[in-house]
Order: C-alpha cells, then structure tokens, then sequence
C-alpha cells in the first residue's frame, strides 16, 4: 500500500507539473538547482572555516557572501566603491601588473547601487544581482531553445546549464549571469531576426564582459547565409543586419579605448590583460590566433599543438553534424563565432570552464535529449563535478 501510495502521488506531482506555464518549469528548475548549489557552497564553506582551511582569496571578515566573492569579486568591489585607476600600477621593472581595468563596469555599478538602495555589503548584493540574473539568463535559454527544438530539449538544456558543473558562477558575485542573460537575450533577438533590438541588449554586454565582438561575426555570417536567399531578405533586413553587426562590433572595441584615454596608455586595457598571463607563459606579446597554441606548446610541446588542432577539428565536426540542424543557422552561426573569438584571444586556463559557458544553446542539442542514458548521465555527472570544481577552484585555484 505504501509503494502504490508512493505511486499515486508521483503521478499527482507529474500532473501538477504538467499543468505549469513553460517558464514556471524553467523557474522551478532554477530554483532547484540553486538550492542544490548553495548547499554544496555552504557545506563547504562550513567544513572550510572548521578546518582552518586557506581559500584562494583571503577575507578579513569570511562568511558566505564574502566567501561567494572572492577573487575577482574584489575587483568589482574595487570599481564599485572607487572607480578605475587613472595610473596603471607596475612593478619595479615598469611592467604593468594586475588591475581593475580587466573588468567591466555594468556589473559593479548595479550592484553599488543596489548596494545603495538597501544599505547592503557589497558583496551581499552582488551575490543579489548574480542570482537574478541567473534567473533571468535562464529563461531567456529556454525561450531562444525551445521554439527551435521543441519544449522537451529545451527543459532539457535548462537543466544540465543550471546543474552544470560551474553554475555555481550564476550565483556569485562575478558578472557572468548578467552576461549570459545578455547574449542570450541578444540571440533570441536576432532569431527571431530583430536585429535592431540586438544593438541595446549587446552595447550593455560590451560593458559586462568581454565577448560581445562574437555576436558582431555571428551578424556578419548571417549576412552572407541570408544573401543567397534574396526573395526572402528584404532590404530593411539587410540594413538593419549590417547597422546592429558594425554597431556591435564598435561596443565591442569601446573599452580599450576608454581605457587608454583615462590612463593616457594607448594600450593600457591590452598590457592588464597580458598581466594575467605571466603566471602561465612569462611576459610575452599579444598575437592573435596563438594563445592556445603557446599554451599548450610550453606545458605539453608538440603533443599539445596536435591536441589544440584536434579539438578545433572535433568543435567543427560537432557543429556541422545534421543532428543540430534544428539550431541552426544562428545559433551554429555564434557558436562557431564565440569559439574562434575564445581561440583568437583566450589564454586557455582554468577560466575556460568558466568562459564556454556563453555556449549554452548547444545543449539544445536533439541528441542529448532522445537518449535517456545520455540526459540522465549528464545530469548526475554534472552534479557530482560541481563540489569538486568548487573544492579545486576555492582551495587550489580561482574559476
């Protein structure tokens, strides 16, 4: 009788399910996972602060929103409260080193002035600012997902991006919800082919963080693709296309240049960047095209050439499988954009985790969600990564 009763409310459960809008499920998701999330954070924040244990950036006055803003969360607190050095720090030798004008100002200025609003920490209302935008990023997956590939691949989708192993990033203090949410906005737009809506949405991810410029190729693809259907591409199309890529593509370009005219150092936004890379490769120039290539050449010699070129053979593969037509041509369109901005510009380390996230729609993927084993081993798997990440990314590095 138990286990028929055990039945009969399941199938009760599924029936209450079944009768909620798409973004009630898509929210209740959501709201599972963060729950599932920020036990995992919490648990081992706990056992951390019992333990003695070092984090991988120090707080003075640790507990759990601090603890959700550590490392570049600092940064953001920096800009927030102070603003942008107008004199790049160096070290002795006149090398610059790491400073806040890696960071983009959207994220932080929101969260000050929530700070503001509510006479909350700082930290506190990043974490706010995180979190709803994750939510928001979420249901705007869904809605560019599930027109596409109908509403069971979608929640599927939703549900290995909000598990995933480094969703914990929707939560913290860093801007990546409010990016992701952007983009993804910023995508269903120009499915959806409003493409003068796409320049609003993609100006306030170019103040986010970087990656916007993937979104101005992504125009420039759809532009050629669209030309051999002429019958079907209207001029005001055309013109409104051409006008959102270049205007894109100009956000895109925008902060170095503020930031050499605020610091009076042409290439003060290039030389912050590369600051970050001494710790990986030494003090080296910028080439584009080649970061991954003298990554991985330094730690793993020729092997390490191959193995870049295999993954972008196997990326390629990937996308042009006839399983993903339902995706395409947008979303192929900015996935193949989005990886070669990574492969121009990205010294691959452990932030690439963190940065693939922006290829989400790719979990729309039909095959992912036609086969059971496939879903479900995904999803455990993903759940089971996420303590581990935040173990190797609190203690031994930074996400």
């Amino acid at each position: 009788m138990t286990i028929g009763g055990g039945a009969e409310r399941l199938r009760a459960l599924r029936t209450r399910l079944g009768r909620l809008p798409p973004w009630g499920l898509v929210l209740l998701i959501w709201g599972l996972s963060r729950l599932v999330t920020t036990a995992l954070l919490g648990t081992l924040f706990a056992v951390a602060s019992r333990a003695g244990w070092t984090f991988a950036s120090y707080r003075r006055d640790p507990n759990f929103f601090t603890f959700s803003g550590s490392w570049d969360s600092s940064f953001y607190r920096q800009i927030a409260l102070r603003g942008y050095p107008t004199e790049l720090p160096t070290d002795a030798a006149g090398h610059v080193e790491p400073n806040a004008w890696a960071f983009l100002p959207v994220f932080p200025w929101l969260s000050r002035g929530l700070a503001q609003l509510t006479g909350l920490d700082f930290y506190v209302a990043g974490v706010l600012v995180a979190t709803l935008f994750g939510a928001l990023a979420v249901l705007a997956l869904h809605r560019l997902l599930e027109p596409r590939v109908g509403s069971h691949s979608a929640l599927w989708a939703v549900a290995l991006f909000c598990f995933g192993p480094l969703s914990f990033i929707l939560q913290v203090a860093y801007a990546e919800s409010l990016f992701l949410f952007l983009v993804f906005a910023s995508l269903w737009a120009m499915m959806e082919r409003r493409y003068l809506l796409m320049i609003p949405l993609a100006a306030v991810a170019a103040f986010t963080r970087p990656g916007v410029l993937a979104l101005s190729l992504a125009l420039a693809f759809m532009l050629l693709l669209r030309w051999r259907e002429r019958e079907l591409f209207p001029w005001r199309e055309r013109w409104a296309i051409v006008a959102a890529g270049l205007s894109i593509a100009a956000a895109g370009l925008a902060w170095p240049l503020v930031a050499g005219a605020v610091t009076g150092v042409h290439d003060a936004y290039l030389a912050t960047e590369l600051s970050w890379w001494t710790g990986f490769v030494g003090r080296t120039s910028f080439v584009p095209l080649t970061p991954w290539f003298l990554m991985a050449g330094r730690y793993l010699g020729v092997a390490g050439i191959v193995l870049v070129l295999l993954l972008v053979a196997g990326f390629g593969w990937w996308l042009s499988r006839r399983a993903l037509h339902p995706l395409r041509p947008d979303v192929i369109a900015y996935a193949a954009s989005y990886a070669l901005y990574l492969v121009a510009v990205f010294l691959p380390q452990q932030s690439l985790f963190r940065l693939l996230l922006p290829l989400a729609p790719l979990l729309g993927d039909p095959m992912i969600a036609r086969s059971k084993p496939l879903r479900r081993g995904l999803l455990v798997g993903s759940i089971a990564l996420q303590p581990v990440a935040i173990w190797l990314l609190w203690f031994i590095g930074y996400p």
